[in-house]
């Protein structure tokens, strides 16, 4: 167990110290938009001070050790980096001499018989290709000062390159693993599966990062070892982002329960034997995990559904988004495992009502729902509108789809960036440069007033100019309505979008809350 060290120099926050952020230049930060003050001497000796004071204070409680941080976030990143450090003195000709002081302060701390780690951001993503030479100096530098050494890569000018979602190919620069020696070398970004994992190990890496997968099930260790597939992480970041500056809790879409364990039930903890006959509604992501806890509860579910997965595997469709089909295939087989009955029905004796929700009304008559583009719907040849008011993953994922179909796409949207609710994920910045490069067209700030002739009218929200776009259909990628079956107070316990259509998370979440309702409820026969 190691406690990580890091400072965040001029991407920190002033806010909080009512003092100018620390940094090697006085370079704009492009995630503060504020001007640090140059670090001289004494911010240096107090820099490598604090560093040492916290590695005792670890060590002091019983950690085995520390991993400094050098990576996309850190101060000594940006001492490392020829972006950010124009210094002229001694921490500027030798941009890595301020990172070697910290580890010698740290080493000697914490004493020789402790883990000394280090994060170190190997490709910053902001000049094209990594200088490969530049690395291997800098490995062949520090590697021979720690005990261990985790690559990553990204910077505040690239965040998607340190935890990529599914849209991106992660890197792992094994090229590197040579100029290490015999320092062991972590790999970090999107393993998530035992077999990636295994595949790098087999590489030469000694212990491959997977903090996403452990979030998504924090029994992921005893999983395999059991043979059995782990709760997939969906490489969504929507719920699990570190650091952000919400402060949100770190959650997770596929285990809600991740983050909140004081406060929400271990439903994982099953109740032994045979008990009564409950019955789900739906098998969508909430109908399913629902089912998946109740019959953990010891009750014999049955699960009543024209079509199993719900809107999963239509979303795992979209580009980058097929994860969400692996999700849908665990929680089935899941289900399967524990005994649960799936068969045609209706809602009329259902315990738990998850049902899914509607498509919403269009802006415009004739326009074709998201969904039914992403289930494979045929559309009239020529050119496509996607309007797109929510600026979530839908829009963007269908506009994508089409062009690299071999569509004319023009994506529309009010807000001032397309997919502007992609930002906390991180892949505000790697959808758009996706649009861009697949020839989509994109028209922000504007409200879709009409659809006519193969022509739709986009009105400017500030400026009221219309621009006419040619069109032969509207994809509506707007919001989606409730079901037709409201909640009520009676027997029923209802979970997902026929409550209020939202995420995923949100659907999982509830359909947990109602089968344990439903438990605490029904007695469970011996």
């Amino acid at each position: 167990m190691l406690a990580g060290l890091t400072h965040t120099g001029g991407q920190g926050s002033s806010a909080w110290t009512q003092a100018p952020l620390w940094g090697p230049s006085r370079e704009p930060d492009v995630v503060s938009r504020q001007v640090p003050v140059p670090m001289g001497p004494a911010e240096c000796a107090a820099l490598v001070a604090g560093f040492a004071g916290a590695a005792a204070t670890a060590v002091a409680a019983g950690l085995d050790g520390v991993e400094v941080d050098a990576g996309p976030r850190s101060l000594l990143r940006q001492f490392l980096s020829g972006l950010t450090n124009h210094r002229d003195d001694v921490h500027g000709t030798d941009r890595s001499r301020l990172l070697r002081e910290v580890l010698a302060a740290v080493r000697a701390a914490q004493g020789p018989d402790r883990v000394l780690a280090l994060r170190l951001s190997v490709d910053e993503s902001a000049l094209g290709r990594a200088d490969a030479r530049g690395c291997r100096r800098l490995m062949a530098e520090l590697a021979p000062l720690v005990d261990l050494l985790t690559l990553v890569r990204g910077s505040a000018l690239d965040q998607a390159a340190y935890r990529p979602t599914a849209s991106r190919t992660p890197g792992f620069h094994v090229e590197l693993l040579a100029a290490a020696g015999r320092t062991p070398v972590v790999a970090q970004g999107s393993v998530v599966d035992p077999t990636s994992a295994d595949q790098l190990l087999a590489a030469g890496f000694a212990a491959v990062e997977m903090t996403r997968a452990l979030i998504a099930d924090a029994e992921l260790v005893t999983t395999v070892r059991a043979e059995r597939d782990p709760r997939p992480c969906l490489l969504c970041n929507q719920a699990c982002q570190v650091l952000d500056t919400r402060n949100p809790p770190v959650s997770c879409v596929v285990d809600p329960r991740s983050g909140h364990e004081l406060t929400e039930p271990d439903v994982d903890l099953g109740a032994p034997g045979d008990g009564r006959r409950v019955v789900v509604a739906g098998a969508g992501p909430a109908g399913l995990e629902a089912a998946r806890v109740l019959a953990l509860r010891g009750f014999a579910v049955e699960v009543v559904a024209p079509a199993v997965g719900g809107l999963l595997p239509v979303v795992a469709a979209a580009p980058g988004r097929g994860r969400f089909a692996v999700f849908a295939d665990w929680s089935v087989a899941e289900c399967a495992r524990l005994g649960v009955r799936f068969r045609p029905g209706t809602t009329e004796d259902a315990d738990v009502v998850a049902t899914g929700g509607l498509p919403g009304t269009p802006v415009v008559a004739g326009a074709v729902p998201a969904a039914d583009v992403l289930a494979g719907a045929d559309l009239p040849p020529g050119p496509v509108l996607v309007h797109d008011p929510v600026g979530g993953p839908v829009g963007v994922g269908v506009a994508e789809l089409l062009a690299v179909g071999g569509r004319d796409v023009v994506i529309a949207t009010p807000d001032d960036l397309v997919g502007a609710r992609l930002g906390p994920t991180g892949d505000l910045v790697d959808a758009n440069r996706r649009l861009a490069r697949a020839g989509v067209r994109r028209e922000t700030g504007v409200l879709l007033r009409g659809w006519s002739d193969e022509v739709a009218e986009l009105a400017h929200r500030w400026t009221g100019a219309v621009t006419a776009v040619p069109c032969a259909v509207v994809v509506d990628a707007g919001h989606r309505l409730p079901g037709t079956v409201l909640p009520d107070e009676g027997r029923a316990r209802f979970a997902g979008d026929v409550v209020a259509p939202r995420t995923v998370l949100d659907a999982v979440l509830e359909g947990r809350r109602a089968a344990l309702a439903v438990a605490d409820r029904v007695p469970v026969q011996a």
